[in-house]
């Protein structure tokens, strides 16, 4: 699942179209009726943690002052693609996509977030509503264009993915929304001080989750508390503290914790600006197999008894276990 400064960038992408009205949509959504969505207005966008917000209303009238303005370059793309209106409601491929009927081959990977049930489609009405889209394991947002098959699938077949929704607003301009859920909701779920990207984010109550007697790897994950960070994260951070991932909370010193709360915050944040610069974020453990200084890194999977295991990268000589003995098994 994309973590919060991947999110924080679709975020970016879809705020130049705040203050417009949609016009056509499509998709292959079974939760969501599309018919609901056109005419309405986009009033505002919202990010917390790995939950993006978009506020929709039917009146015009009801938009926030100092919404934003599309950005000149896609103000350029609106302009390129509105001689193509009839084609913003196709696939890739040329195929109709705004058909209800058509339902999409794509599979949601299950992640962190997998426990939270999605509600279903509900009308707008005439009060504003916000649509909560929570993202697979790939999901993405494109702007402008449709996403292209990077290699064939198991069949040898070379099949551009399906966007789950695509808005086409009435500058020219249009979202295609890929690999994720969506459900209506009355107000965006706000929780700041969870949020590891937030201004707001509550550093006390953060480390005194950490100090718990389970495993830091688990409590990391747990979005109550680290709102956004997701595997990468992690593992980027209990590297760079020298942290063993098993290590019980309990059992660090404070200032342990501080720098590895520090770390989540750094990397966190270092990873969106070179987002917003399109620069690719560099990891020194995650999917290595060796650490920067040249040693073995080791792999397995953790996670509570018959929850969601993910994938740890460790280095057993930058992180050593802690004594006393860890525990068989984690629980949280």
């Amino acid at each position: 699942m994309p973590e919060g400064p991947s999110v924080r960038k679709f975020h970016q992408l879809v705020s130049p179209f705040v203050g417009q009205q949609v016009v056509k949509t499509g998709g292959s959504s079974k939760k969501l009726n599309l018919t609901h969505l056109q005419s309405l207005w986009l009033q505002d966008t919202q990010v917390h943690g790995k939950k993006l917000f978009l506020r929709f209303h039917p009146d015009e009238e009801m938009r926030p002052p100092g919404n934003n303005p599309l950005s000149e370059p896609l103000r350029k793309g609106a302009r390129k693609e509105k001689a193509m209106d009839q084609t913003q409601t196709l696939g890739p491929d040329g195929s109709k996509i705004s058909d209800q009927s058509l339902r999409s081959t794509e599979l949601v990977p299950n992640g962190e977030d997998s426990s939270d049930c999605l509600g279903g489609d509900a009308p707008v009405g005439d009060v504003e509503r916000w649509l909560h889209v929570s993202f697979g394991l790939f999901g993405s947002i494109w702007v402008n264009k449709f996403s292209r098959a990077k290699k064939a699938n198991k069949r040898g077949d070379w099949r551009d993915p399906i966007p789950r929704l695509v808005l086409n607003f009435g500058g020219g301009g249009f979202l295609a929304f890929y690999n994720c859920q969506m459900s209506w909701s009355s107000s965006p779920v706000v929780k700041p001080n969870s949020d590891i990207l937030s201004e707001k984010f509550h550093r006390g109550q953060a480390l005194e989750a950490l100090g718990q007697a389970q495993p830091v790897c688990c409590i990391l994950l747990d979005q109550r508390y680290f709102s956004g960070l997701g595997n990468i994260i992690k593992n980027e951070a209990l590297y760079r503290a020298g942290i063993h991932p098993l290590s019980l909370g309990s059992l660090l010193s404070p200032s342990k914790l501080e720098s590895l709360v520090d770390h989540v915050v750094e990397f966190s944040t270092n990873w969106l600006q070179g987002k917003f610069q399109g620069k690719r974020q560099h990891t020194q453990i995650y999917q290595k197999e060796q650490c920067p200084v040249g040693h073995q890194i080791m792999k397995d999977t953790f996670g509570p008894p018959g929850g969601f295991q993910r994938l740890t990268w460790w280095c057993p000589q930058c992180q050593p276990r802690l004594p006393p003995k860890e525990p068989q098994q984690l629980q949280l």
